[in-house]
């Protein structure tokens, strides 16, 4: 269930071409070209396709060329894909495409490790199927993720198991 998910985030130079642009919209944008920092605050909603983030806040690390410097740099915002550090979304994050939702209280992209963590009462939904978990890590190159409690309780799990014409039992997957 957690794999669907690996795609949601995913920016790096192959996807990109794959994938159309990124459009966030937000309340307020405060660019930090010095840092290499886009901050997308209040009610934000990144789309890009059939994936939708929504946050309260939404931090856009992006790497700044070699040798470039701060004064001479392009204008802070103006990225292209592969020049994505990390992606933080913060307050009320929630992650869908189509059927599968993914909740928590934070959530970080890592462009170059392929990774995605999410974590503070996690919740990952696809249909029917729910897990929940204090944090939720998505390796998106191996195609897996891992689940995790945390000290207040363990990871719970309920998924609806369909019958196939042979009667062999197999996960239920949204469409």
């Amino acid at each position: 269930m957690v794999l669907p998910f690996s795609h949601i985030c995913a920016g790096g130079d192959e996807q990109a071409e794959k994938s159309g642009p990124i459009q966030i919209v937000s309340d307020r944008l405060d660019a930090y070209n010095e840092k290499g920092l886009v901050v997308f605050s209040g009610n934000v909603v990144a789309t890009q396709e059939d994936k939708i983030i929504k946050s309260d806040s939404l931090f856009l690390y992006y790497k700044k060329k070699e040798g470039e410097s701060e004064k001479t740099g392009g204008p802070a915002g103006i990225l292209k894909p592969g020049e994505i550090d990390r992606i933080e979304a913060e307050g009320n994050v929630r992650m869908t495409q189509g059927e599968r939702i993914v909740t928590g209280d934070k959530a970080i992209f890592y462009n170059d490790e392929q990774k995605i963590i999410v974590t503070g009462n996690t919740v990952m939904q696809d249909g029917d199927n729910i897990i929940k978990g204090e944090k939720t890590v998505v390796f998106i190159k191996e195609n897996r993720g891992v689940v995790e409690s945390g000290p207040t309780g363990r990871v719970r799990a309920t998924i609806y198991p369909k019958e196939t014409k042979n009667g062999t039992l197999h996960l239920k997957e949204s469409n």
